[in-house]
């Protein structure tokens, strides 16, 4: 029986996501259609292009050498939200550099935070990463996905699962 998703949970929620080829930004986009969060994707001012073996070369070398790349201006007050998503691309096993230089440029703390990324791989350690960044607040969870554009209802049926577990939907799909 199919039942209709039900904010549970009301306390104001934004959801802040870099995305590189959509996979992050497909899940991004279930969590606001489950929340109705308000939402903040990152945008790289020089972003790596997305084509060919040296995405993964210049990408990869962003990620080792810690790289903060130049973010597009957003203009977010992050005092206003309870419980913050943060989602990413796993690149060479962590976050990504646009994640990093969001990080370097804010302070969250105090905050009911929740990671989900997006890889081809493995989640390796990105959320053992993310975790000891953002230590100041409270974890409530994390969710991995693999190739969701590619594994699209799999994908949102372990969202829903997930949302439910973790009490911010009151019923999920079945």
């Amino acid at each position: 029986m199919n039942t209709k998703n039900t904010i549970y949970n009301q306390s104001k929620k934004l959801i802040i996501f870099y995305s590189f080829e959509g996979n992050t930004k497909f899940i991004a986009e279930e969590i606001q259609k489950l929340t109705n969060a308000d939402i903040l994707q990152l945008k790289v001012k020089n972003d790596i292009k997305t084509h060919g073996f040296f995405k993964y070369f210049w990408g990869g070398k962003q990620v080792f050498m810690k790289k903060t790349p130049e973010l597009l201006d957003y203009n977010k007050n992050f005092d206003e939200y309870e419980k913050i998503f943060i989602g990413t691309p796993v690149w060479v096993g962590s976050y990504t550099p646009a994640i990093r230089s969001f990080i370097s440029d804010n302070k969250v703390i105090g905050k009911e935070l929740l990671f989900f990324a997006c890889f081809g791989g493995d989640e390796a350690k990105v959320f053992e990463n993310l975790k000891n960044e953002f230590k100041d607040n409270k974890i409530l969870g994390t969710i991995g996905f693999k190739e969701p554009l590619k594994y699209k209802e799999e994908s949102i049926k372990r969202l829903n699962e997930f949302m439910h577990k973790i009490g911010i939907l009151s019923t999920f799909i079945v």
